[in-house]
């Protein structure tokens, strides 16, 4: 067993999306295992937008910022379990858990997420994507929020990252239109090709208004917003009647400490009727087993496609995480930190 933990601490609030002064790697005492705590040796890291929030300030945010400074980094971990002093898990399990930006990870199952999963799974790194959180979320956005209908016109905004990607071929399976948002021609022309949309808007070179405008005529009737922002304003108007707008990020927000005024189209809620409603994965974690099984069969059919775009080695956290907020990557972003092994 190893003596030193390398981790990733914070040790200063990010000035926007500057994470390389506000992180430090380092490395500190293997954690101490208490009663009811699972010590995981960790394979991979999920890198997500989110964990800005726990990043910030920000007290009115969805997720409670740090408590103080000098910490690991807290995200989801995918890894085996080390050592269990809690009864409902074993060395040996795989894991994927709330953890640390760290080799290993402790949690604590009575006050944290942790899910055992099986060894019986072709490509361990799905259960970050299309079997994990990012799927679970694209679905209920998808399905219940957005409440989907066969015909209709359905537009997603970071298209080509994990949760836009997995919504937008969701819909598409659903029998939508879909229209996806992203910031270059080649990510117009992946997520067509790979993801089957029927249309790509790049926001950076095109108007976004206009382009929604002629790609949408008789309006969309969900916007997937991952990003809110200028984007968001520029949809609003294309909206169909009584569309509904289903809130998954706030990609343009994340690097500010307070709230930001806006969207300013607001007016077009009333003017169109629209129903627009925020969705937060962690109040569905409960549901992953249905989840799961509403989307293995597209999985398996190869209708649901989901590329990672991975980080070698925990020192590589940093940079692999600026990509989400660059615009970078296309698909998931993880870090391998070790390889998996199901014996210890």
């Amino acid at each position: 067993m190893a003596t030193e933990n390398r981790c990733w601490k914070l040790i200063a609030r990010p000035k926007g999306d500057n994470f390389r002064d506000a992180l430090k790697f380092t490395s500190q005492p293997m954690p101490q295992v208490r009663d009811g705590d699972v010590l995981i040796r960790n394979g991979y890291l999920s890198l997500d937008a989110g964990t800005r929030m726990w990043m910030s300030p920000r007290e009115d945010s969805y997720q409670p910022p740090a408590s103080s400074q000098d910490l690991p980094v807290a995200g989801m971990v995918l890894g085996t379990v080390v050592t269990s002093l809690h009864p409902d898990y074993r060395a040996g399990d795989l894991v994927r858990a709330y953890g640390q930006w760290a080799d290993f990870s402790v949690t604590r199952p009575d006050e944290t997420y942790i899910a055992r999963l099986s060894w019986r799974q072709d490509d361990f790194r799905q259960y970050l994507a299309v079997f994990g959180p990012n799927g679970w979320t694209a679905h209920v956005g998808v399905h219940e929020v957005g409440r989907v209908r066969h015909g209709e016109t359905f537009v997603v905004s970071s298209a080509a990252g994990v949760t836009g990607g997995l919504a937008g071929q969701m819909a598409k399976i659903a029998g939508c239109r879909v229209i996806g948002i992203v910031g270059s021609d080649a990510k117009c022309a992946y997520i067509k090709r790979e993801f089957g949309f029927d249309g790509a808007i790049n926001y950076r070179t095109q108007d976004v208004h206009g382009a929604v405008k002629s790609l949408c005529p008789d309006g969309v009737h969900v916007y997937f917003d991952n990003v809110a922002g200028p984007v968001l304003d520029a949809v609003l108007p294309n909206m169909a009647i009584r569309g509904r707008v289903a809130v998954c990020g706030l990609m343009t927000q994340y690097g500010v400490d307070e709230a930001v005024p806006g969207p300013y189209k607001y007016d077009q809620v009333l003017m169109k009727r629209l129903r627009i409603e925020g969705f937060f994965s962690p109040d569905f974690y409960h549901r992953e087993p249905d989840f799961n099984r509403l989307t293995a069969d597209a999985f398996r059919a190869g209708r649901l496609r989901m590329p990672f775009v991975v980080g070698d080695g925990l020192e590589s956290t940093v940079d692999a995480y600026s990509q989400l907020f660059t615009g970078a990557n296309i698909g998931k972003v993880i870090v391998q930190v070790a390889e998996l092994k199901r014996d210890n």
